[in-house]
């Protein structure tokens, strides 16, 4: 796992060493254990590694012969699971080292721009093609690797993290209004746009070719397959679940350093923990975070019994009161593309947790509920209106609160978007699912992963979200994924043979973070200093965000808790706060 970053010139002329210094220095947290560059003509490449597979020969960047004697080099930031099998395809002779990024390179110089759709993993990759003296930048079809892009008069720029555009002067710190109206009433954004002006996402699955400066080509892989849901009973769904998870969980545990487990007691992850089990010898790390309130459910408990049950080293830590004050700070500002899900402080926790421990790589279970159907909000959006059905996310969190300055913004436009797109072959329920797995997926799950392990230096891997296991189990007949109210049915029955101590057959409780709880405790303190946020104050009211942070209940504890982080994260990178502290020291200070 690494950073990386680059810049294709407009003119030609060779980019500011000054530039590239920053950029490798914005990245540094993504790659601790070495940097590389390249740089040829107008265009220079950088990256920041982070050393999990061939520890001693897989330095980037990666260079090979293209046409005309002219080289091909290649930096890239993931995992590509299915390297050991492209390595056996291309032949010892052409390759130079054992890394698992090697590969794409020569596949690159076999098949030009449709190498990707030969790859398995996580993956944002950059080549510099000489010979036809363009940039080619790759990012894996869920989105699990993050990549980011701007267009300014000079140049082309890109970067794994968007901080790292605004850090080196390349982009100047501008909200864009649209994007951040997403964030208060989805917690997300979607699509191409941040909520910086001017910075734009690369695609999940896209390739962009960028000739002189410009994007002169666009070409997408999808993550889910257009067919309808397969023809398939109940024992032969079971054989082959077992057969596709185990090869997944077991790429996934592909790795030259220690790797251990974050666990929460639910399906998801005690799926995960039950397959680990079966494919190690040793026993499994597993990590668990518990909140110290009685508002919530603690699940270390269950966690526990499950970790005992198989066989696993449990860790577990405790997420209190203060830990909330003290973290959040340093976790929005982890979060250069905000998503706002309170899931960002456990497990900000846990990845400090697991790097103390020693540990390079962790897996977990997100993914999970978006391919084998685990929302109860699927489950609504299937039934008709009369019967309670909704579409996904009709209600934003600040939509109907009161304080909003525009009120009418199109906060559900993106959503609207990837409804629209849904192929008619899918059934309703398929099509929710891929609504979640555009945009909820990878601008709000897998940022939040990425941002919060990377910023304690350790990889974090989701075997479910594999385009393999997630192309059967998107395919899978309706019945097999809920039933009896119950979602991801077919992974529920599989866990039963496998780790019966889990109870796969109760309801999903979800995971809650006492958040409300906490704000609401000392809501008048918090206000005013919330409400007179520049960011906040430019997209809301603020006296009526003042009169927000009076009041009680799950509702408005969850439009407290969006504005807080919004204010947290607008300071840090709109604004330029740098101050340490807690959550009212950070807002109190100045600039």
């Amino acid at each position: 796992m690494c950073g990386i970053a680059g810049v294709m010139t407009t003119s030609g002329r060779a980019p500011a060493s000054t530039t590239l210094d920053g950029l490798e220095a914005a990245l540094a947290h993504r790659g601790p254990d070495g940097t590389g560059r390249h740089l040829r003509a107008g265009t220079g490449l950088v990256q920041t590694r982070l050393a999990i597979i061939d520890l001693n020969t897989g330095d980037q960047p990666f260079t090979v012969e293209g046409e005309g004697g002219q080289p091909l080099t290649l930096v890239a930031n993931g995992e590509i699971y299915n390297y050991l099998e492209l390595q056996k395809e291309l032949g010892a002779d052409d390759l130079k080292t054992a890394s698992d990024c090697e590969p794409p390179l020569h596949l690159y110089a076999r098949l030009g721009i449709g190498y990707a759709e030969r790859l398995r993993g996580m993956y944002a990759i950059a080549i510099d093609d000489a010979p036809n003296d363009q940039l080619v930048l790759s990012r894996d079809p869920f989105g699990i690797k993050p990549l980011y892009y701007a267009e300014t008069a000079d140049a082309f720029a890109f970067a794994s993290e968007p901080q790292a555009l605004l850090r080196t002067g390349i982009v100047t710190p501008e909200l864009n209004r649209a994007a951040a109206a997403e964030v208060l009433n989805l917690q997300f954004s979607t699509g191409a746009e941040t909520p910086f002006r001017g910075i734009h996402r690369v695609l999940p699955g896209e390739t962009l070719v960028v000739r002189a400066g410009r994007v002169a080509e666009r070409h997408r892989i999808p993550a889910l397959p257009d067919a309808a849901a397969a023809d398939v009973a109940h024992a032969a769904a079971i054989g082959q679940l077992d057969e596709l998870f185990e090869d997944s969980v077991d790429i996934h545990q592909r790795a030259d350093v220690p790797y251990g487990m974050f666990l929460s007691g639910g399906i998801d992850s005690s799926a995960l923990l039950a397959m680990m089990k079966r494919l190690n010898d040793q026993p499994v790390k597993a990590f668990t975070v518990g909140f110290a309130s009685a508002g919530v459910p603690d699940e270390r408990a269950q966690a526990e019994r499950v970790a005992a049950a198989a066989g696993a080293e449990f860790t577990a830590i405790e997420f209190e009161e203060a830990d909330f004050w003290r973290t959040l700070p340093d976790a929005a500002a982890a979060m250069d593309d905000p998503a706002a899900d309170y899931a960002v402080l456990p497990t900000y926790m846990l990845a400090a947790a697991a790097h103390r421990a020693g540990l390079k790589v962790v897996l977990s279970g997100e993914g999970g509920d978006e391919m084998f159907a685990g929302y109860g909000r699927y489950r609504r959006a299937t039934r008709p209106r009369w019967l309670g059905g909704r579409p996904l996310r009709a209600a934003g969190t600040l939509a109907d609160a009161g304080v909003l300055r525009d009120g009418a913004a199109d906060w559900r436009r993106g959503i609207a978007a990837a409804e629209a797109a849904a192929s008619a072959r899918w059934s309703a329920l398929q099509r929710a699912q891929a609504v979640d797995c555009a945009d909820w997926l990878p601008n709000d799950l897998l940022t939040k992963l990425d941002r919060c392990l990377m910023a304690h230096g350790v990889e974090g891997r989701v075997p479910y979200v594999d385009t393999v296991l997630a192309a059967f189990a998107f395919r899978l007949p309706d019945a097999l994924k809920v039933r009896k109210r119950l979602g991801k049915w077919l992974l529920r029955k599989w866990l039963e043979t496998q780790l019966p101590e889990s109870r796969p057959m109760s309801a999903k409780r979800g995971f809650t973070v006492p958040v409300a709880e906490w704000i609401q405790a000392r809501g008048p303190a918090l206000g005013p200093l919330v409400a007179g946020q520049p960011g906040v104050a430019e997209m809301c009211r603020p006296d009526a965000v003042e009169a927000l942070f009076g009041a009680t209940g799950k509702a408005a504890g969850q439009a407290q808790w969006v504005l807080l982080f919004f204010a947290l994260w607008h300071d840090h990178y709109l604004m330029g706060k740098t101050a340490g502290g807690d959550v009212f020291d950070t807002l109190g200070a100045a600039a």
